[in-house]
């Protein structure tokens, strides 16, 4: 399963978070799995993952790392590329994650 785009939007698509990073990866990472639930699958079943943030420095892994950690508690975690990028598709969003899952 691919999944794309998933940033702090919520079902009403309002932003959430303002401009607060880890608010924003916390609602980016509960939309992912909300979307690999509703296959069928967990976030167990992601095996990579790709999340862009906007300008990224090194004082903005804390928060997204914390929320990774928090989502992908287990002992295995997915491979996870960081990319830093000038802006998303929203001028609002900060994160968004892709990811990769495989499922039975």
């Amino acid at each position: 399963m691919y999944v794309s785009g998933q940033t702090a939007w919520d079902a009403q698509r309002r932003l959430v978070g303002g401009a607060d990073l880890e608010a924003q990866a916390k609602r980016a990472f509960e939309n992912l799995r909300l979307v690999v639930e509703a296959a069928g699958g967990t976030l167990a079943d992601v095996v990579s993952l790709r999340i862009y943030i906007v300008e990224y420095r090194a004082d903005k892994a804390a928060a997204v790392g914390a929320v990774f950690r928090s989502y992908f508690a287990g002992e295995t975690k997915p491979a996870a590329m960081w990319i830093g990028v000038a802006s998303l598709a929203d001028p609002g969003f900060m994160i968004e994650v892709e990811a990769t899952a495989v499922l039975d």
